[in-house]
């Protein structure tokens, strides 16, 4: 059962005592040049301030205007030791017919001209008068675009022919929420948006097929394969076809045009739309691809909703655009030309953002590993189990890197903000091998079906809201009934590491020792001379508890102490830490040990 666009709405008003956020309607009404990679935006917003302040001020981001030479991004590009491929030194070559831009014409508040100043990807507005605590202002806006070329996310004619990528595409509102607004320039990195609805009117070549965001308003008059079959089409005459849709409840919108694609459409049995489009020029072998994996984006769909939540929206769109794979709302851009299991890949991880960045809203700039972390936890256990993979450890791809970066020095804590990483490649294994490994050792920590509950519940608590990394641990908490502050320190805040080691074996007695600064409970397999087996389990002492286990459970082991010991009931063959391979423990050399 679909849940109601109002019913969705309705869940966000919690008393300001306990939780607010922001709220914003758009609607939007761009004219495009096909020709000039050009357009035309009329914008008007309703913007609500839920926020206990009064506010004097406004912030739009402006993204097109990172792919102009000298911008912040193509600085960034220039001087990172590890410049990402598709950017490198891209931006500085732009001519001016290759540049994006968004300029603002004119900005009204309620009717009003209000001053405004455009600083690299950002628009500062000075209200003319402040929007008080509870009330709304209308913004309306003009403006002039132009598309870049396609060099990161967005821009047209990507490298395999596509017109039109069109993300972060319009003036976007800021977030102002519990610490402020939310105005980094945009270097490339991912995005923060304000919830609302979304109306946008496009009008382009009628050659053109549009897909994206939002349910379409008018099948009747654009056709491309949205039709119903059992009425007649009305297309309009003249150059131009208007495209309308609408996005209920989201926080961002995308588009991509083509006069070339293919738009196919699966309907599900629970009333989903999933649609596909793509070229039709495509090599055979890619275009037999498209086509057979349209049902295990079902599967995967299905998946997300029965392990996380219920997929809220009436469509969900897999585009060929972009530059590899990127997630918006109800949508996904990704490149085509691709076999098989790259393809079902990079589609499961996009569409697994769904639920973690865009139903469950964190702060990509503070937070990527809450985005991309989970999203890659949650997209290999859907690949394991769809695809049959039976691999009893999806995730060891992210484990490996995790302990590559430590090893080679490059690691930087996870609260670091996504743009001031020193290289790419600890961003990267910050966000998405750490950020995985936050849940999937949370597994070995509090049990593998607290975590499957805890992520039910943090979707239940958290869904259409901004969660901050505090919500995912107290959802966890609450689910496990375990004290989990440590852990998201320690794995969040520090890049302190693990290793744990079995120092001796004295017949019965065994001592094992801390090495690394984090602490962790701790599961051991001991294997006795006559060959029996028998497993433990020490609790950290400031979990105060311990996972569900039908391993023995022995005295806690407080943080502090660098050894431990207990005595066994037979003589001992050998002793292993960690049989499961789920603690991200740096030197797994000294996890095992035999009696000679």
């Amino acid at each position: 059962m679909l849940t109601s666009c109002k019913v969705i709405k309705d869940t966000t008003k919690v008393s300001k005592e306990t939780y607010w956020q922001q709220h914003v309607d758009y609607t939007m009404d761009v004219d495009v040049d096909v020709k000039k990679y050009q357009y035309k935006g009329k914008q008007t917003l309703v913007y609500t301030n839920n926020s206990p302040d009064d506010l004097n001020k406004v912030f739009y981001h402006l993204y097109f205007n990172a792919f102009q030479p000298g911008s912040q991004m193509d600085v960034r590009s220039l001087n990172i030791k590890d410049p990402d491929r598709r950017v490198g030194d891209r931006i500085s070559k732009l001519n001016s017919n290759e540049i994006g831009y968004i300029k603002v014409n004119s900005l009204k508040q309620d009717g009003v001209a209000v001053s405004h100043e455009t600083v690299g990807t950002i628009l500062e507005v000075q209200l003319n008068k402040p929007i008080k605590s509870g009330e709304s202002v209308t913004l309306e806006m003009n403006f002039d675009a132009q598309v870049p070329v396609q060099i990161r996310r967005s821009g047209r004619n990507n490298k395999e022919g596509v017109a039109l990528s069109m993300a972060q595409w319009y003036p976007k509102l800021a977030e102002y929420d519990f610490q402020g607004w939310h105005t980094p320039p945009y270097i490339a990195r991912e995005f923060q948006g304000v919830w609302g609805d979304f109306d946008v009117t496009i009008h382009i070549d009628k050659n053109y097929t549009v897909g994206g965001s939002g349910n379409i308003q008018n099948p009747q008059e654009v056709g491309h394969g949205y039709q119903d079959d059992s009425k007649d089409l009305n297309l309009p005459k003249g150059d131009k076809l208007t495209w309308h849709f609408k996005a209920p409840n989201v926080h961002d919108f995308m588009w991509a045009a083509d006069p070339e694609y293919i738009h196919d459409v699966l309907k599900m049995e629970n009333g989903i739309d999933l649609h596909f489009l793509y070229k039709k020029t495509l090599e055979a072998a890619y275009l037999k691809n498209w086509k057979e994996f349209q049902p295990k984006v079902a599967e995967l769909m299905t998946y997300y909703s029965e392990n996380v939540g219920q997929y809220p929206y009436k469509q969900y769109s897999v585009i060929q655009g972009g530059d590899g794979g990127m997630e918006y709302a109800m949508s996904t851009l990704i490149t085509g030309q691709r076999k098989f299991g790259s393809l079902f890949g990079v589609t499961a991880h996009e569409m697994a953002h769904t639920w973690f960045q865009f139903l469950l809203a964190s702060n990509e700039s503070l937070h990527p590993w809450m985005d991309e972390g989970f999203t890659t936890y949650i997209s290999n256990k859907a690949e394991n189990e769809i695809l049959k993979e039976n691999k009893e450890n999806p995730h060891a791809g992210s484990y490996r890197g995790y302990r590559t970066i430590v090893a080679k020095g490059y690691e930087e804590s996870l609260s670091t903000h996504a743009d001031r990483y020193n290289t790419n490649w600890a961003y990267s294994t910050a966000s998405y091998s750490k950020g995985n490994i936050f849940l999937s050792q949370l597994e070995y920590v509090i049990g593998k079906e607290n975590v499957a509950n805890g992520l039910k519940k943090y979707f239940n608590d958290f869904s259409f809201k901004h969660p901050t990394p505090n919500d995912i641990k107290r959802s966890m908490e609450k689910t496990a009934g375990l004290d989990l502050s440590w852990y998201l320190n320690e794995w969040t805040e520090t890049t302190h590491t693990i290793d744990y080691g079995v120092k001796s074996i004295d017949n019965k007695r065994i001592t094992l020792e801390r090495i690394g600064q984090m602490p962790m409970p701790t599961d051991v397999e001991v294997v006795y001379v006559d060959g029996t087996t028998e497993s433990f389990n020490i609790p950290l002492e400031m979990m105060r508890g311990h996972k569900p286990t039908i391993a023995t459970v022995l005295k806690d082991w407080g943080w502090a102490m660098p050894t431990y010991s207990f005595t066994v009931s037979k003589a001992v063959k050998s002793v292993i830490i960690d049989k499961s391979g789920l603690m991200a423990d740096i030197n797994l050399d000294n996890n095992i040990l035999e009696v000679k």
